[in-house]
């Protein structure tokens, strides 16, 4: 690059005095139109002292009268005091606008990624169904108190309607070769387990294999809907047993007392009011308690001496009531064998036969999605059927 000649405003080396950024800020009173550092040449309306505009023309950034680089485009600064060859910006730094790559390339991610989570969600809610083949084994939940009805899922109720409609979709399907019924229940209504039995029984005389799995505990009503399964998986600290049946009643009459509250019943029977909590139970009363109970737990032991091939004494002489560890419960011949929900899944397959690992479906696990997008009016339904379940005046059979 040619150095400056002393003797001459105008450089004898055009390039020298090519910028290609403009500094300083430029009015609409000082420029007539729009200057660019890019174009040969250009004009500018300039204001003298007695008010008069004159032209000035611009060619690679200077004033043709002076030969400098307009003061307009390099912020008003003096050239020659401020700009060199080596800095040619006369010590100020270009100001170059910063890149909205980043920012974009962010949002572009985050949309991809509640996209994904939607199709997530979706196929989570079909549970694969809809994406697999083969040859299936149905895994169905039964987790909470058992109950009739139709609750929805995911409140800590496993309702007879829900799993039997699963049960009936599992043996209904051609590719469904074996169903295990996951079971983490302490039980519930000995109705809804009447149910359910009636339903795995029917499924394992129809063709297709049903493995119970017991998770945490299964009782009592729980054990009542494993016993016809083709078989039974327990985990070695499993509580399960605890056959036999009970009727609780509530006596508040003292409450009622200390209270003041005076109770008339007009009925058609002596019986009409038996488990109304303002009195306690009559002997008659207590009697024919005891009677529907054993009735009903009568029901419960030959389902269990049928289904698990026991004599109804041996099953008898087990069902006090008491809970079992499902060790405990393999050596007395209420479990089969010991293992792991996928432990269950491997021998329902087995017993279907189904050659290799099987394609699982599971059929009502509760979903991210269904507690997200569930309505206030399940929930209120459940409240309104669990506060009548709970204080129903008949008291409640379980």
């Amino acid at each position: 690059m040619s150095e400056k000649d002393p003797d001459n405003n105008n450089p004898p080396d055009a390039e020298y005095h090519t910028y290609p950024y403009s500094y300083g800020s430029t009015t609409e009173e000082d420029v007539s139109g729009p200057i660019s550092p890019e174009s040969d040449t250009g004009s500018a309306s300039e204001h003298s002292g007695t008010g008069e505009v004159t032209q000035t023309h611009v060619r690679n950034g200077q004033n043709s009268n002076s030969g400098k680089p307009d003061e307009r485009m390099y912020g008003g600064r003096d050239y020659e005091d401020r700009a060199s060859p080596e800095d040619p910006y006369g010590g100020r730094t270009p100001v170059k606008r910063k890149s909205r790559r980043w920012q974009y390339i962010a949002i572009v991610g985050v949309l991809l990624l509640i996209i994904g989570s939607s199709f997530a969600l979706i196929y989570q809610s079909f549970s694969g169904e809809l994406y697999s083949s083969g040859d299936k084994v149905a895994v169905i939940y039964v987790q909470g108190t058992l109950l009739t009805s139709s609750v929805p899922g995911g409140f800590g109720y496993a309702t007879s309607e829900d799993i039997n409609a699963n049960i009936r979709k599992a043996t209904n399907d051609k590719a469904v070769k074996a169903i295990v019924l996951r079971i983490n229940s302490p039980g519930g209504s000995s109705t809804a387990g009447e149910e359910i039995y009636s339903e795995v029984k029917r499924a394992s005389e129809s063709g297709v294999p049903v493995v119970v799995s017991m998770g945490d505990v299964a009782a009592s009503a729980a054990y009542h809907i494993s016993a016809p399964a083709d078989l039974i998986v327990a985990n070695p600290s499993t509580m399960t047993g605890s056959i036999g049946t009970i009727w609780t009643f509530q006596n508040t009459s003292a409450y009622y007392e200390k209270e003041g509250i005076d109770v008339y019943v007009a009925k058609s029977g002596e019986f009409k009011d038996m488990g109304g909590s303002w009195r306690g139970l009559s002997d008659d009363e207590k009697e024919y308690a005891n009677e529907v109970v054993m009735e009903v737990y009568g029901h419960f032991i030959r389902d269990v001496a049928d289904s698990r091939q026991m004599s109804l004494e041996d099953v008898k002489d087990l069902a006090d009531g008491r809970i079992y560890t499902g060790q405990k419960a393999k050596e007395l011949g209420l479990v089969d064998e010991l293992g792991n929900l996928y432990y269950a899944i491997n021998r329902a397959a087995e017993l279907g036969g189904i050659q290799g690992e099987p394609v699982v479906v599971y059929m009502n696990r509760p979903t991210l999605s269904s507690l997200l997008f569930g309505s206030e009016s399940d929930a209120s339904a459940v409240e309104q059927f669990l506060h009548y379940y709970e204080e129903s005046p008949y008291g409640r059979i379980s």
